[in-house]
């Protein structure tokens, strides 16, 4: 019996938020249907969250899209389309991936946008949100002698987050991310259509709340002279202990505050992509040492986990723990020959022994950790699958020595 438990179909209970109650799914994969190393999105799994953001919307009275910067799995973006505005990205390639693969132009907001591309982001943009009012007064002249009828916004910074980590926080002191009120003044350019915030990280509706005060506080007279209001991502809407009903009233009374406010904007990636899928891995080779065992995996935690070491977190495995008394404990080793390429947050104990040839899979991989990916050291990429809503396994894409050259020369 390898380290999952059995070598045939694993089980999963996962809860999630519907209307007003909970409802239990139980999923059943096969992960031996998988090559190794792969991302692998469960589709079901994924319209649960859907639904979710839908009925928010429809409640709320708001527009929610979908941040590319933490979900980008395009082969998706039919689905999505059925169920969100749209989507919001922060590059010229994100913006023509939403256009092309998605079919609508996104909000675009970019902390630097390049001369030569940003006639293509006028193109393929609906909205365009500036960072700072020089960036503003730079292109203004660009889009009036293009004739563009873009809606164009300002990023604002309320000079608050309770976001914990500095690397994530777009309000820290010296920010370099949005227009505070001081530098903003009591007006706006004329052209200004909308503002857009974006200081959450992970958060909850009281989160929203308290961070909506200090933005009305500083910025409330200038939410009342445009159109739209884009609240920006970090709402943490699909995690099962979100208050999705406090959500809501929360929405419906800012619209309510703002009758002026044709549209209100959230932008999640995470939310999206919130234990959608996994990350499936083999282990190649057991070192023993004195106080535990290095489980070595085809997958590397610098190249395809990135995130596990910048944040940092520990992720969670399916049929692993925290290491257990009277258990071996392991501690998990990357495929590259860097030496920090391992997790560590922390160590595991599993069901059984590992051995050569079993299955870690590490769970809530698909948003963030799947975009964040590179061929550091050449080594395997991870593949791309989709369990689909009938059962069936799909092989999306696979990465070849041509995909790895092709970003050298």
């Amino acid at each position: 019996m390898d380290c999952l438990g059995t070598r045939k179909l694993i089980s999963r209970f996962l809860w999630s938020n519907v209307d007003e109650g909970r409802i239990l799914f139980e999923m059943s994969i096969d992960f031996f249907k998988v090559p190794s190393p792969c991302f692998v999105l469960d589709e079901t799994l994924l319209r649960i969250n859907l639904e979710m953001l839908k009925m928010v919307q429809e409640e709320a009275g708001v527009e929610i899209i979908c941040a590319l910067k933490g979900y980008s799995m395009w082969s998706t973006f039919p689905l999505l389309k059925q169920y969100l505005a749209g989507a919001t990205a922060s590059s010229l390639n994100e913006a023509k991936l939403i256009f092309h693969e998605m079919g609508v132009k996104a909000h675009t907001y970019c902390p630097v946008f390049l001369d030569e591309e940003f006639d293509e982001i006028l193109q393929f943009s609906s909205h365009v949100s500036f960072n700072s009012l020089s960036q503003f007064q730079r292109f203004l002249p660009r889009i009036k002698e293009l004739g563009s009828n873009v809606s164009l916004g300002l990023r604002i910074n309320p000079e608050y987050s309770e976001i914990e980590t500095d690397l994530y926080n777009p309000a820290v002191a010296g920010s370099r991310l949005g227009i505070t009120a001081d530098e903003l003044g009591d007006n706006l350019p004329d052209e200004i259509d909308g503002l857009h915030f974006h200081v959450l990280c992970e958060n909850d509706s009281y989160v929203l709340e308290r961070t909506l005060a200090k933005v009305e506080e500083r910025f409330g007279h200038l939410i009342k002279k445009v159109k739209w209001f884009n609240m920006g991502g970090g709402h943490h809407i699909t995690r099962k202990d979100y208050d999705v009903r406090h959500l809501i009233e929360l929405l419906k009374d800012f619209r309510y505050r703002y009758p002026n406010l044709e549209t209100v904007i959230l932008e999640p990636g995470e939310a999206i992509g919130w234990q959608t899928g996994y990350l499936v891995s083999t282990v190649h080779d057991i070192i023993e040492k004195k106080d535990m065992k290095i489980a070595m995996l085809d997958v590397s935690f610098a190249a395809h986990m990135p995130d596990c070491l910048e944040m940092p977190y520990k992720p969670k495995i399916l049929g692993a723990s925290d290491p257990v008394v009277g258990k071996t404990i392991y501690r998990l080793g990357g495929s590259t020959c860097l030496a920090g390429d391992y997790m560590g947050m922390g160590d595991y104990s599993f069901g059984t022994d590992l051995k050569v040839g079993d299955k870690v899979v590490f769970d809530d991989m698909i948003h963030y950790t799947m975009v964040k990916t590179t061929f550091f050291n050449g080594v395997k990429h991870p593949a791309i699958g989709i369990f689909r809503e009938d059962g069936s396994f799909e092989l999306l894409r696979t990465f070849s020595y041509e995909n790895y050259k092709n970003k050298l020369s």
